[in-house]
């Protein structure tokens, strides 16, 4: 059992990481779950606070291109051109691992899952270690991401010894994973980056492919992202009037419902996907710890990053 402590020192982090601890990292997408990815010990530490099944992969964190390509066996153009514009950012590389990556790490897979995160406050961290950072979200397995250092704190407290303070997360939504055959780019995990932006840089056709019933690639899993709320998504109307004398939180885009229910929540007024995807998890989160009997939301512009926020809840909802 840790005194977990929250701070901003970069030189805590790295001793504790160092010495095979864990500490909660911010991102631009959601706060990590970190330790040295070259260490078994280390990484299954993270398993074990998150109770997360070690059938699910990890990404490994990297400061840099010449970092990223000591962990991998090759690296087609087109993942160097992804890379070189939108890294680093909120997009993972799905490559063939080399030898210095534990399978603990890929769940057995012959890929290894690399990012690059945008906030500075990680890159720096990644900068002064000699190794790559593992690092899921930093939440109980299955449960909302965290997108502040509170959210950790709710989950994990005791549980790790530190967690570094980046202020809010800006995306919200963990990273798109990408893998690649042949000449073309497969997405694995809808995320922060779009199939569109993607498709605009690199010219090539994109495809989806999401392994939900056996993952490929870390954040599969059908069954995540869950409220401890029952969560609906679909014809809000339809939904509300399924349950008359609930007490029913809403979770809507852009407009109100006006309906008569307990708590309702705007993402965008505005009507910006972006802005919606930056605040989904804290909404679900507040209405998730407000005295309600069933969380509806409303389904968003299958679009842009709109596809990412669809996938997040529908995966919310997923009952098996």
């Amino acid at each position: 059992m840790y005194h977990t402590t929250i701070g901003k020192e970069l030189d805590q982090a790295k001793a504790l990481l160092e010495r095979g601890e864990l500490v909660a990292i911010p991102t631009e997408t959601v706060y990590g779950l970190a330790a040295n990815g070259l260490n078994v010990a280390a990484i299954t530490r993270i398993y074990d606070a998150k109770n997360r099944p070690q059938f699910n992969p990890l990404i490994l964190h990297v400061a840099n291109l010449e970092q990223a390509e000591r962990l991998v066996m090759g690296m087609p153009d087109v993942c160097k051109r992804l890379m070189q514009l939108l890294s680093p950012g909120p997009i993972t590389y799905l490559l063939p691992k080399s030898s210095l990556v534990p399978d603990m790490v890929t769940a057995g897979s012959a890929r290894v899952a690399i990012r690059i995160p945008a906030h500075p406050m990680a890159l720096a961290l990644l900068e002064m270690l000699d190794f790559p950072l593992a690092a899921p979200s930093a939440n109980p397995s299955g449960y909302v991401s965290p997108v502040s250092t509170t959210h950790v704190l709710e989950g994990l407290q005791g549980k790790i010894p530190y967690i570094l303070d980046g202020g809010n997360c800006t995306i919200g939504l963990e990273s798109t994973i990408v893998g690649f055959e042949e000449d073309k780019v497969v997405i694995h995990r809808l995320g922060g980056i779009s199939a569109e932006q993607i498709s605009t840089i690199t010219g090539v056709e994109v495809k989806t492919s999401l392994a939900h019933a056996s993952p490929t690639a870390p954040g599969q899993l059908k069954s995540h992202y869950a409220t401890s709320i029952p969560l609906l998504i679909g014809d809000v109307i339809q939904l509300v009037n399924a349950f008359p004398g609930k007490k029913i939180g809403l979770l809507l885009f852009e407009q109100s419902a006006a309906l008569a229910v307990e708590k309702e929540i705007l993402l965008s007024p505005s009507g910006s996907l972006e802005e919606a995807a930056a605040g989904l998890f804290r909404a679900m989160r507040l209405l998730d710890q407000s005295d309600l009997d069933v969380i509806i939301a409303q389904r968003f512009p299958n679009t842009g990053i709109g596809r990412a926020i669809n996938d997040r809840l529908e995966r919310a909802a997923y009952k098996g």
